[in-house]
């Protein structure tokens, strides 16, 4: 079972709190501090038998649990705590009735990103935020990103894969239409074709957890296993842990459609290694030795309202990785339109004035002036996995030998 316990510095008395920098348990007032052991047999993988499957509900968990009252989460925090913010929805969460069916987790990858390196990051991510609101750097001096640990199932497995399909071979093809003149063209001479791939794998990583949006919690992904630590109480202290809300059942299933979608792909590439492309690819894969393990991650979130809608922004502890919503500001998207317009304008008068090149040539330079005009402007402007900022249209005519020629359409996204 997941015990919360407090860990008083023997020098001074104050609550030691775990040290991302120094990988110890550390008092934040006379710096002393703890050495946490790690014990690398205690990290165990579970036979993933139907035995094992029924042995996993059979705990019950003797301390106190927190519900959100916004989304629900249910995080483990000190027994001295009754009150505090989620790191999930921003909302309070009270002390809720006993919880059954937690997991001793067999490891926890612990934070390496401390508090310090967690300002610089948020600070470099929010400048090369172009349309967030000026308000929104102000905003963020206020708030707090809250460390929680939170739950991941790891799933091994051997599989043996037999698959069919068909592989295509090009050709060029000469020949004559109606009037007599001569062609080529590519055919494509399809083979049936078989085989069978045994691959192993190692840790695949399914989240436990359904209390971050997809594109946010896919953004900061993934966690190194290289670095997970037996489970001991001191990597929790000063931090949350969550307690898992996809069962195993459910993590399986979605590990072992991760594992087909690899399998189909291996036996693509076994395909394309003998033949010019492939197509109708179907596989019957078998899974032994299985197993699985039930582990921590560490994750930095927060989440917080302008302007009466919420947006979450999350960090990845280990690697520092950054995913975040963010509120466009309407003047500086319109800004940023007009310029790229114009720098479209002015290049198509450049072009169509210095330059020879054919209609078709011309409209792919405008569009590479565009993009990369965009992409200096803009960088990397993400919500949810979604690059998509502002669109709008511009059509300008094409002059070729003296004649205008049919519009061509200029979308700027």
């Amino acid at each position: 079972m997941i015990e919360e316990q407090v860990f008083l510095c023997e020098a001074c008395g104050s609550i030691m709190e775990f040290d991302a920098e120094s990988q110890t348990l550390k008092c934040p007032h006379c710096g002393a501090y703890i050495e946490i052991e790690h014990h690398e047999e205690r990290i165990v993988e579970h036979p993933l038998t139907l035995q094992e499957r029924q042995k996993i509900k059979v705990k019950e968990k003797e301390t106190k649990t927190i519900e959100c009252q916004g989304c629900g989460a249910k995080l483990e925090v000190s027994q001295f705590d009754a009150t505090a913010e989620c790191p999930y929805c921003g909302s309070h969460y009270v002390l809720s009735s006993e919880q059954k069916d937690v997991l001793v987790p067999d490891g926890v990858v612990p934070f390496r990103v401390d508090e310090t390196k967690l300002k610089e990051l948020f600070q470099t991510w929010i400048k090369k935020r172009w349309f967030a609101p000026s308000e929104l750097k102000r905003l963020y001096q206020r708030d707090k990103f809250l460390g929680v640990y939170v739950p991941y199932w790891t799933f091994d497995a051997k599989s043996n894969c037999s698959y069919t399909g068909r592989g295509g071979r090009f050709r060029t093809e000469h020949y004559k239409d109606s009037e007599g003149k001569e062609h080529t063209r590519t055919v494509t001479d399809w083979y049936y074709v078989s085989g069978r791939i045994e691959h192993f794998f190692d840790d695949v990583q399914i989240p436990a957890t359904t209390r971050f949006k997809e594109g946010l919690f896919q953004g900061i992904q993934p966690f190194s296993f290289h670095e997970l630590k037996s489970y001991s109480k001191e990597y929790l202290s000063g931090y949350l842990a969550e307690n898992y809300s996809v069962d195993l059942e459910s993590g399986h299933q979605e590990a072992l459609n991760e594992m087909e979608g690899e399998l189909r792909a291996l036996a693509e590439q076994e395909i394309l290694a003998r033949y010019d492309c492939a197509d109708s690819i179907h596989i019957s894969p078998r899974f032994s030795k299985e197993t699985y393990k039930y582990v921590l991650v560490p994750v930095y979130s927060t989440s917080y309202h302008y302007k009466n809608k919420q947006y979450t922004v999350v960090i990845n502890g280990q690697s520092g990785r950054i995913k975040g919503e963010y509120p466009k500001s309407p003047v500086k998207i319109a800004i940023a339109t007009i310029i790229a317009i114009l720098a479209v304008i002015f290049g198509y008068m450049l072009i169509s004035a210095t330059s020879s090149t054919d209609s078709r040539a011309k409209e792919q330079q405008v569009m590479e002036m565009t993009n990369t005009v965009l992409e200096q402007m803009t960088g990397q402007v993400e919500i949810d996995n979604e690059h998509v900022v502002h669109e709008s249209f511009l059509s300008l005519p094409v002059e070729s030998g003296g004649e205008q020629e049919e519009a061509f359409t200029i979308s700027v996204i």
